[in-house]
């Protein structure tokens, strides 16, 4: 199964029946993508193909070598894809919609403020504590000396009474 140093001897079709199972199942672990996984062994085999002079049967098996290949072609891969992800992060920051974005959210988070100033202290501190700090309803009741079942309805009541602000306030739920 030695792969022969001239490309015209190597016998393709041969290695690639012996090893390129193996070479596919490594590559889709390692990326986890069927597609990915079948460029990098066609990657791997024309490598292979087109290193063949340096191969080296003394060296390393013709297994280890393609798998050497192989490491270095997921590894290429798994670069590209991270280059590829931090353009698409940096292109959606500078997108003029991001700044829209932020706009509305800084709006909708104005806007809620404005609403729970509109309802009871009670329901408002059960919605802050429980909702937006986001803290256990054990926490709450004992710091707000009430039951757990008295927060829990302090916060259903409350949630009902911020929609009414909100509607009130022009805002379509």
């Amino acid at each position: 199964m030695a792969i022969i140093g001239k490309r015209a001897e190597l016998d393709l079709r041969t290695v690639y029946a012996a090893h390129g199972p193996e070479v596919y199942r490594f590559a889709l672990r390692q990326l986890g993508d069927r597609q990915a996984a079948e460029e990098v062994v066609q990657e791997v085999f024309l490598r292979a193909w087109r290193s063949a002079e340096r191969f080296d049967p003394d060296v390393a098996s013709a297994r280890v070598w393609l798998f050497a290949i192989a490491r270095n072609v997921v590894i290429d891969e798994l670069r590209a894809r991270a280059r590829h992800d931090r353009r698409l992060v940096a292109a959606a920051a500078n997108r003029p919609e991001a700044a829209s974005d932020h706009a509305d959210a800084v709006l909708d988070q104005r806007l809620v403020e404005q609403a729970l100033l509109r309802i009871s202290d009670n329901h408002r501190v059960a919605l802050v504590e429980t909702y937006l700090r986001g803290r256990s309803y054990p926490d709450v009741a004992a710091e707000q000396g009430v039951s757990q079942v008295t927060l829990r309805s302090r916060v259903f009541f409350g949630l009902k009474a911020l929609r009414l602000a909100m509607e009130e306030m022009g805002v379509r739920l």
